[in-house]
């Protein structure tokens, strides 16, 4: 006898496939991942294998299934969120034509400069930079005619697995909206892009997030052990399932994530609103809402390069513990967080990441401080700039790494000058895949129905306005670091390839 129903909520990352099995009433029944592989065959260029992400997602689903708290547990449904921006290409008999270029590649900057003689830096709301998805087709279609010659259509990360589960190819607008491509306003392939660049009858069909796109295949689903049929919704991009999974759904609702890499988005309703400082705009999961976005491409990972590099015998915990025994501003030392190059404000791939200030005085707890801060004011950066094209920020949920800290939901309240919450159960993009999936099996009446019913804060913070005059005086230095800096990594890394 069948006590119970849940759905599951799976989550196509960079450096892991994550599932969880979520109940009703929001509880998260049980959570598993599986660690992936990234392909860097040379500097800047990112791949990864489509097919390892799908037996990635078996093994989850199979190892979930096995969990004791699922036994008398009868699985529904199922959505999923992904990376975004990451391209898959296919051939006529639908399979990878090659490995997928991933969303952090930078391979692409010749055709970055193609399309803004074109266009100019903007295209489509969006600003022209490395990470998009039409970059990516174009460096094909200039390095590997044999390839391009072959695609019969292409695919974002979580669509392809939702291909593979159900046996139909199509790509949702979160997502098709982060791709250069896709036309906001319209909700519509662009004509005008395709036309320019010769990209013809490769486009997938548009769906909705909440979308009913079919079942789990029969024989699939017996070998994962799943009994009866397992509806399968669209989804989303990951930063769009993860503002749902924090509740993040009306306008000016605001998310600081970090996590590999940072974001700081806020909802708005209206379409096709071009901001600028390479702020992107991207449809929601939310029917009729969109997002603006500004990403950090080293957040969280400037921390796991300290944590590796520098303080090799110390947890995360006690990186930022000792950062807490510093003072505001790390006593007079800047970390710029360009590990990676820059995506807001700057939309830059070449520059790279620097300590200002540093001296014989300055203490470990300084320099842990130092990255904190740096990261932080990064993600400021965004802040300000949405500030000032007329956004009112004035409250701030945080999720990932940094919501995992007092230390750190302090420094952010008292750099962001507003108050920052952190949830009580934080399951991110996830939990917004396993909410499309509720809500597309008619368990609540709609996305505001299961955010009241299951997000719940565990404790906000309060800017100090005290800290936070002192930490813009830092900041405004912050601001010329990029500047000072730029010929001279640029220099730097002419001679290092």
């Amino acid at each position: 006898m069948i006590l119970n129903e849940a759905v599951l909520g799976i989550d196509i990352g960079t450096s892991s496939v994550k599932v969880i099995a979520v109940s009703k009433e929001g509880e998260v029944l049980a959570k598993v991942s599986e660690g992936l592989d990234i392909i860097q065959l040379q500097s800047g260029c990112n791949e990864q294998q489509p097919d390892e992400w799908f037996e990635a997602t078996k093994s989850c689903i199979r190892q979930i299934l096995s969990a004791s708290a699922l036994s008398d547990i009868y699985i529904r449904g199922l959505s999923l969120s992904g990376q975004m921006h990451s391209l898959v290409v296919l051939d006529s008999t639908n399979k990878p034509l090659r490995n997928a270029i991933l969303w952090n590649d930078t391979r692409s900057t010749h055709q970055c400069t193609t399309i803004e003689q074109q266009f100019g830096d903007y295209i489509l709301s969006n600003p022209v930079l490395e990470g998009f998805t039409l970059t990516k087709l174009l460096w094909i279609k200039d390095n590997e005619p044999n390839n391009w010659n072959k695609i019969a259509t292409f695919l974002l990360p979580k669509d392809y697995v939702r291909f593979k589960l159900t046996g139909k190819i199509n790509m949702e607008y979160s997502d098709a909206s982060s791709t250069l491509l896709l036309d906001p306003k319209q909700k519509s392939w662009s004509k005008t892009t395709g036309s320019q660049f010769r990209i013809h009858d490769i486009y997938p069909s548009l769906v909705s997030s909440g979308d009913f796109i079919g079942y789990v295949e029969s024989s699939l689903a017996k070998s994962l052990g799943l009994t009866g049929e397992v509806a399968v919704f669209a989804g989303g991009g990951d930063n769009a399932c993860g503002a749902l999974g924090a509740g993040v759904i009306k306008s000016n609702d605001t998310l600081c994530s970090i996590g590999t890499s940072g974001t700081l988005l806020t909802c708005e309703s209206g379409e096709g609103k071009t901001y600028r400082h390479n702020l992107h705009y991207f449809n929601h999961v939310v029917e009729d809402k969109s997002y603006v976005m500004g990403v950090t491409l080293a957040a969280g990972d400037s921390l796991n390069w300290l944590k590796k590099h520098v303080f090799p015998g110390l947890t995360f915990n006690q990186i930022l513990s000792l950062a807490s025994n510093s003072t505001i501003g790390s006593e007079g030392l800047l970390f710029a967080p360009y590990l990676s190059g820059e995506r807001t404000p700057h939309g830059d791939s070449q520059i790279r990441g620097s300590f200002i200030g540093l001296s014989t005085l300055h203490t470990n707890a300084d320099i842990a401080r130092s990255v904190i801060e740096g990261i932080t004011y990064s993600l400021y950066e965004t802040l300000v700039h949405l500030r000032e094209q007329g956004k009112d920020i004035t409250h701030i949920t945080s999720i990932g790494g940094g919501a995992r800290n007092d230390f750190w939901l302090q420094l952010q309240a008292d750099i962001f000058n507003a108050k920052v919450s952190k949830l009580k159960y934080e399951e991110g993009p996830c939990m917004g895949a396993a909410m499309l999936a509720i809500v597309g099996l008619s368990w609540y009446e709609s996305l505001e129905d299961v955010v009241d019913q299951f997000i719940v804060y565990d404790r906000t913070f309060l800017p100090n306005e005290v800290h936070h005059e002192r930490y813009v005086k830092y900041f405004e230095i912050y601001q010329e670091v990029y500047r000072q800096t730029r010929p001279i990594t640029a220099r730097l890394l002419e001679l290092s390839l």
